[in-house]
């Protein structure tokens, strides 16, 4: 599958980690290379302002959504290929997704949690069959898929849907895995919820 726009979701924070510094630098290379659309949150600070610079930097394009709440705030990056300026946060994250072939996630807080686990629930039910893959940092998201395999142990959660998350430590590779991405939903999923 060609990925002409992947959406990043990642922090509005940078905690100057050199490793997550140089992960962002090499993914924005591979967008620039494979003339990848970066679409993300349109933040000028944190991973977001980094990861946004410097796919610019190489040349790439680079679409921002963001609500005018936080325009306002004057956090939004004024540099752009593209602006797009939303009403409310749930539009924001409809346009974001309605724009990518598929997602990316990196270091960030509680709001990069929460669009990572909802565009994987939207790929559980079938909503999209976008590749997600996570850029592990320097293992920054050993912890949490060490709880989704907690989750499939004491059966919440099927194997097989844990397994639609790509988890690599590398951009080059992550991507690469991402444009082979194929998969439908598992339609036992509706009939039977018991999990046993």
């Amino acid at each position: 599958m060609e990925l002409k726009s992947i959406c990043v979701y990642c922090g509005a924070n940078f905690n100057g980690d050199p490793r997550l510094k140089e992960a962002v630098e090499n993914l924005a290379a591979v967008f620039a290379e494979r003339k990848i659309r970066l679409v993300y949150g349109g933040g000028s600070v944190g991973v977001m302002g980094l990861l946004a610079d410097a796919v610019l930097q190489k040349g790439g394009i680079v679409t921002g959504v963001i609500p005018q709440f936080l325009m306002d705030k004057e956090v939004g990056h004024n540099s752009l290929t593209e602006m797009i300026i939303t009403e409310n946060m749930h539009q924001r994250k409809k346009k974001m997704a309605d724009l990518s072939d598929a997602f990316i996630i990196l270091p960030g807080g509680f709001g990069t949690l929460e669009e990572f686990f909802e565009v994987l629930t939207w790929l559980q039910l079938g909503l999209h069959n976008k590749a997600i893959g996570v850029l592990n940092v320097a293992g920054f998201y050993d912890h949490l898929f060490a709880q989704m395999d907690v989750m499939v142990e004491q059966r919440f959660l099927k194997a097989s849907n844990r397994a639609l998350v790509f988890n690599e430590g590398n951009p080059e590779e992550l991507v690469e895995k991402m444009t082979k991405f194929d998969t439908v939903p598992d339609e036992v999923w509706f009939k039977d919820r018991n999990l046993t």
